[in-house]
Order: C-alpha cells, then sequence, then structure tokens
C-alpha cells in the first residue's frame, strides 16, 4: 500500500533487538524526522563510554539523534522534533502519556510475545523458561499501562521442541518483528486494521533479571534446568558455586547442557558425576538415557531433583570455557563434589 502523504515516523530503541526495526524504516525510506535512544554508557572493565546501537546506526544515515535522560513533556516540546507517529523497539524507558498523546496516529510497540502473555522486560527468556510450544510478536498501540495497549498485528512463531537459546530466538524475533511493522503500519495508518484489546484476565507478567535470577537450584527437574541454562545464556547466565574441601569456592557458569532422560542416581540434588564413574548405587545409563550420549564419550553430569543434566560446556570463574571432558580431565575432583 502506497501512501497519498508519507507520515513522519519518529523512532525510539535503543539495544540491538531495535535494529532491524530502524533498518527497515530506513529501507522502506520513510520520513524518519529523529532517532531517541538511552545516553551513552561506560562499558567493560575499562568502562569506556559507548553510544548504543541505535545511535550508531542513525548517525550512519544522517537521522537525528536524540538521548534524552528523562522524558518530559517540557523538554521534548523543545528538543524533540514533532511527528505523525512513534515507532518503539526496546527503548528502555517509560514513555508518559503526555507524550503519547502528541502523534497524531499514536505510538506503535515491536514486543517479541503474543501478548497479553508475558508483558514486561524478559518475555523472550519467560517463554522459553516455562516450555512454551508457541512464541511471536506482537503490534501494539502504546498506552499508559505496561505492555497494554490494543493488538495491531501479531504473529505466532512455533518453538516446539526446538532447544532455542535466547539469543538466536532474540535475533530471529526482532527480525520478523521489523518485518510485521513494516508490513502492518500502511493498514494501521490508512484505518484498514482496527486495533484489538487485549483480554487483561489473560496477562501474565515477566519481571527485569537479575544476577541472582542465574543461579541454579539443583532441586528443580533436569528439564527446568536445561531450559533456565538455554534462556540465560547471555545475561545473567545459569551459574552454580563449587566448594572444593580446603580450598575455595568458585562460581562455574553452565554454557551448554543436555538432558539424561530417565536416570536419576541416588544421591542429593548438585551431586557431579560421570558416565564412566557413576554413583556405585545406580546402573550405567538406561536405552534412552546415557547410552545416548554421543560416542558414549566421557561426559560430566549433575544430578538434579528429576533426571540429570549433561554439562557440555561451562566456565569456570576467570578460566577459558571448557568441554564437559576437559572439565573432568582438568578438575578431576568435580567428580562427588555438590554444586550449591
Amino acid at each position: 500500500m502506497k501512501f497519498s502523504v508519507n507520515p513522519s515516523i519518529l523512532f525510539l530503541g535503543t539495544p540491538e533487538f531495535s535494529i532491524p526495526a530502524l533498518d527497515a524504516l530506513i529501507a522502506g525510506k520513510y520520513d524518519l524526522v529523529g532517532a531517541v535512544t538511552n545516553p551513552d554508557e561506560p562499558v567493560g572493565r575499562k568502562r569506556i563510554l559507548t553510544s548504543p546501537p541505535v545511535k550508531l546506526l542513525a548517525q550512519k544515515h544522517s537521522i537525528p539523534v536524540f538521548q534524552p535522560e528523562k522524558l518530559k513533556r517540557e523538554l521534548w516540546d523543545r528538543q524533540i522534533p514533532a511527528a505523525d507517529l512513534l515507532v518503539v523497539a526496546a527503548y528502555g524507558k517509560i514513555i508518559p502519556k503526555s507524550i503519547l498523546e502528541i502523534p497524531k496516529y499514536g505510538t506503535l510497540n515491536i514486543h517479541p510475545s503474543l501478548l497479553p502473555r508475558w508483558r514486561g522486560a524478559s518475555p523472550i527468556q519467560s517463554a522459553i523458561l516455562a516450555g512454551d510450544a508457541d512464541t511471536g510478536v506482537t503490534i501494539m498501540q502504546v498506552d499508559e499501562r505496561m505492555d497494554h495497549g490494543p493488538v495491531v498485528a501479531q504473529q505466532i512463531i512455533p518453538i516446539g521442541n526446538r532447544k532455542v537459546t535466547y539469543s538466536r530466538l532474540h535475533d530471529e524475533l526482532a527480525e520478523i518483528g521489523a518485518k510485521l511493522l513494516l508490513e502492518t503500519i500502511p493498514g494501521y495508518i490508512s484505518g484498514a486494521i482496527t486495533p484489538t484489546p487485549q483480554d487483561d484476565a489473560k496477562a501474565i507478567y515477566c519481571a527485569v533479571l537479575a544476577k541472582d535470577d542465574g543461579r541454579i537450584d539443583w532441586n528443580k527437574s533436569a528439564e527446568e534446568i536445561e531450559r533456565m541454562v538455554r534462556a540465560f545464556d547471555l545475561w545473567p547466565g545459569a551459574w552454580t558455586t563449587w566448594s572444593v574441601p580446603d580450598s575455595r569456592s568458585y562460581r562455574i557458569h553452565i554454557d551448554e547442557a543436555d538432558l539424561i532422560r530417565d536416570h536419576n542416581p541416588a544421591g542429593t540434588p548438585g551431586l557431579v558425576w560421570s558416565n564412566v564413574d557413576p554413583p556405585s548405587s545406580r546402573p550405567v545409563g538406561t536405552s534412552e538415557g546415557l547410552f545416548s550420549l554421543k560416542e558414549n564419550k566421557k561426559a560430566l553430569l549433575v544430578q538434579t531433583g528429576k533426571g540429570s543434566i549433561e554439562i557440555r560446556r561451562a566456565t569456570l570463574e576467570g578460566k577459558k570455557s571448557l568441554t564437559g571432558a576437559e572439565l573432568l580431565h582438568g578438575y578431576p575432583r568435580l567428580v562427588g563434589a555438590i554444586f550449591t
């Protein structure tokens, strides 16, 4: 659909998730009057002041960039250009009602879940943690309440039995969201699309993640812990502690894990063992369990509240990432330890 008048658009976004949407609007030759993004922040051990990805892309295409510390109507009116439509993709700040009321066509947001399921800051991680069969992208009108506004468009993405990680699903949903946005804007502007109010009774919320959310509770099932490893692959990471007798405690980041089905050796959840040195009270495995390990190679295994997981790759704090077999070779005292 072509516009008789090309609507002016002000884009609001900050991290990598925002990039495909801004790229799509640029490629679609929309009248982009500016990009609003978070201020530059110090990054890394050396605290180097770093610009957000949206700023770098906007500058590359000579789009004016605005980085307000706070969103206040009086400052907005003085500093930010007027636009017919606001488009938001992972901006990172709550937009006050006084600003949402400015544009003629309101504000559209790209949200990586099937709203009203997983309103909030961590929808992609939450979908993986919950074992959802489907996720998706929602284009919604923004109102003053978090992820509450009417749905303009949705696209369902099957997860099924895919062992998808957060980082992979994040990139996939960002690209799909950008494509859906371009398909949606013409019909939304023309009035051909009627936004649908969300059913608040079906709303499920997710919170901002903290570092401690990544600590593994080994009383949970192997299935839950394996999902946790995939959901937290970038932040905050799935981690545990190993207390070495007469030494110190180490934090271990689980980078990659797999399920060992139908095998639950006697002992404490968190018990570390291997397929070549299993707990003496249990058999080595079952046809669906340890015998399914690739080529029956030596594997690093941990008992959970139900079943066990194979640690395929992990990082001991201050060290490089190693495979399970390399960890067993380099740290033989792991076998028999209890992760906490």
